[in-house]
């Protein structure tokens, strides 16, 4: 092992040494330069024209958040203005529109020459079962499913479904014909006539403005 004394010997040899460099601040460091004069020139063009754009550059960016607050505000107006309108059509549902217990003009004149002809016959009991009968399909055309087999003439005309511009009629024609099925009475004309014209006034539009 080499003592401290040894090692001392060996450094100032090594520092005695000639071609050995042990002190680098003598080296100048390399010239760069400043580069081609054409790179130069179009720096300082670059340069200029940033420091003129700024100021545009600047407005535009302004003007972009403006746009976009005003955007933003008007979504916002739009969706709550839309809330409001969906609240208030469901707040307000349509007016249904009033039945209409017509049915078809040339369908009640056929009904009627049907039940004249059974008059002429003198069978006016039947010809005021015809005229109830075609009631009653009328009505149940215009509501399906509102009568039930079991309910009788009285029972239908009683019914909350049917408007009252139907029921008045509908009524004298049930009376009429229960009168003659169950209380054993027989029709007469004049009672075919009131079943008739209690018919027209269900059945036709003239008769209902």
């Amino acid at each position: 092992m080499t003592d401290a004394a040894g090692l001392r010997a060996l450094h100032a040899r090594l520092l005695g040494e000639r071609d050995l460099q042990f002190d680098y601040t003598a080296v100048a460091a390399p010239h760069r330069g400043d580069g081609p004069e054409w790179l130069k020139a179009l720096a300082r063009i670059i340069g200029h024209a940033v420091v003129a754009v700024l100021p545009v550059l600047e407005v535009l960016f302004w003007i972009g958040v403006a746009a976009l607050v005003l955007l933003v505000a008007l979504l916002i107006a739009r969706e709550a203005f839309g809330v409001r309108i969906l609240a208030r059509r469901k707040a307000a549902p349509p007016r249904a529109a009033p039945a209409d217990w017509r049915p078809e003009a040339w369908k009640a004149r056929a009904l009627l020459q049907d039940a004249d002809r059974l008059a002429a016959e003198g069978d006016f009991a039947r010809a005021a079962r015809l005229i109830l009968h075609r009631g009653i399909e009328d009505i149940e055309a215009r509501r399906p499913r509102l009568i039930r087999p079991a309910l009788t003439a009285r029972d239908i005309a009683g019914l909350e479904g049917i408007p009252e511009g139907a029921r008045e009629p509908f009524t004298l024609i049930a009376q009429a014909v229960e009168a003659s099925l169950f209380g054993s009475r027989p029709l007469a004309a004049a009672d075919f006539v009131r079943c008739r014209q209690a018919y027209h006034t269900f059945a036709f539009p003239e008769a209902w403005t």
